[in-house]
């Protein structure tokens, strides 16, 4: 950024080393002014995810039944639920989460997408509710896209991006040195007052939650439009070429609802196969529909619940999943997504987690993890993280306001001193960031070059802005 503020607070004097200081914590400043904001919003609504997906549950698939001696047929209990909305199509089917849990579909109708849950014992239809339209859905769409469709989801991967230039500067900041101990670095001064206290807090809280944030970060850009979609998720999509079926046009992703994401991520781009040859291995003999394609996925030995999509058109596949994605189990190693010929009843793929890429199977384990899927641990956890960082992007902006001129009618920026030798370290984190994060390369590039033009021509907008 542009030279502001000289004198004692940037003392000519200075070495190279408190220079970059200066540098980094302006880098830092300028970072924070763009992540805080969505920090807290997706700290937020994360937790609001997260507690409704552990305690109500993200439809009904929580909702609690007597155990009877047998389960009614698939069919029946599918039946119930089209008739609970005459005209309606049943297009998907959950398996009870467990014994004492109901069963649920989703029935297409004249006014789109229905949740039915049905008690899996006597057929009665316990509730239905808006599918994918709730309070967590609503979270999940602001944590995605800020409502604002594709335009959000740019806002929110350059705001994940430069939080990465926020970790690497707050590290390179409050790394102890000049006799600083590591105690000042992972136990807060509490006996401090004031700001310092503020700053304590702020810098052994943000040094704690620094491998997470980066883990939560890299994760949500793997879903992001520009980095997830176009660069990682491209190049780990599974080959649907080795299936040796016939594929069709659609794609896994066309099995997600309204911008959420109920398919294994490796899985998204990848085109389904189609119905109507000869090709997969035998699987279900005689007729094929809901009931004998249930009973096949049970006879698999998924833990937990299973979902099976149906088939949708003349060459729609019955397609039986079980992923972390969709929170339907607490491992993601016990990932599996079979898809069967409506026809024959042969099975035409079978993807299960060995088959994953290397990334793809980090980002099976990562999205369980940042959904707090693995147990009560998970849930502790993400709870306590989410919380820290609402705390330290809280502590960050009391710092500043604490810090501020009274009445400067300007933002107080750290000052950035003469004389500057150029900084390979820096320089080189910057490039590579820029590259590997095409977002943050093009955040960094935009500051660089309002820096060099705009700012330099208007002295006061330089002011406002120092």
């Amino acid at each position: 950024m542009t030279d502001a503020t000289h004198g004692a607070a940037a003392p000519a004097a200075a070495t190279a080393a408190n220079k970059y200081q200066f540098i980094a914590w302006r880098w830092h400043f300028y970072a924070g002014l763009y992540v805080i904001p969505f920090l807290i919003m997706l700290a937020a609504t994360g937790l609001i995810m997260l507690w409704i997906s552990w305690g109500a549950g993200i439809g009904a698939e929580r909702l609690a039944v007597t155990p009877g001696n047998d389960t009614l047929p698939a069919s029946t209990l599918r039946q119930a639920a089209e008739n609970a909305l005459p005209g309606g199509t049943a297009t998907l089917y959950q398996e009870p989460l467990a014994a004492d849990r109901a069963a649920v579909f989703a029935v297409d109708h004249a006014d789109g997408r229905t949740g039915i849950a049905v008690d899996p014992y006597t057929g009665e239809v316990l509730r239905s509710f808006p599918w994918r339209a709730g309070l967590y859905d609503l979270a999940n769409d602001i944590h995605g896209t800020l409502l604002l469709g594709d335009f959000g989801d740019r806002l929110i991967e350059i705001a994940a991006s430069l939080g990465l230039v926020l970790i690497a500067s707050g590290l390179y900041l409050h790394w102890p040195r000049n006799g600083q101990g590591w105690r000042q670095v992972l136990v807060p001064s509490l006996s401090r007052r004031g700001r310092a206290l503020w700053k304590s807090i702020h810098a052994v809280l943000g040094f704690w939650i620094s491998i997470l944030l980066v883990l939560f970060l890299l994760s949500g850009l793997s879903w992001a439009g520009i980095w997830g979609t176009k660069m990682v998720q491209a190049w780990n999509t599974f080959p649907a070429d080795k299936w040796g079926a016939p594929l069709s046009d659609a794609t896994h992703a066309d099995m997600n609802h309204a911008g959420t994401q109920d398919v294994a991520w490796t899985l998204e781009q990848t085109p389904l196969p189609a119905s109507g040859s000869l090709a997969g291995e035998a699987a279900i003999t005689g007729p094929v529909d809901l009931d004998s394609v249930v009973g096949f996925a049970r006879q698999l030995g998924f833990v937990g619940r299973f979902q099976l999509n149906f088939p949708a058109g003349e060459t729609g596949v019955w397609s039986i999943s079980h992923d972390s994605m969709s929170n339907d189990g607490p491992n993601p190693a016990a990932d599996r997504t079979l898809h069967i010929d409506r026809y024959t009843g042969k099975v035409l793929a079978d993807i299960r987690y060995k088959d994953y890429s290397a990334y793809a199977k980090a980002m099976a384990w990562g999205i369980a993890f940042h959904e707090g899927d693995m147990g009560l641990w998970n849930l502790a956890l993400n709870t306590l993280f989410c919380l820290s960082v609402i705390l330290v992007s809280v502590s960050g902006l009391v710092m500043w306001w604490k810090r501020r001129p009274a009445g400067a009618g300007r933002l107080a920026a750290p000052p950035k001193p003469r004389n500057l030798p150029f900084w390979k370290g820096a320089a080189l984190l910057v490039l590579v960031l820029g590259l590997a994060f095409p977002m943050a390369g093009a955040a960094i590039l935009t500051i660089l070059l309002l820096d060099r033009t705009l700012l330099r021509l208007s002295p006061g907008l330089r002011r406002a802005l120092s």
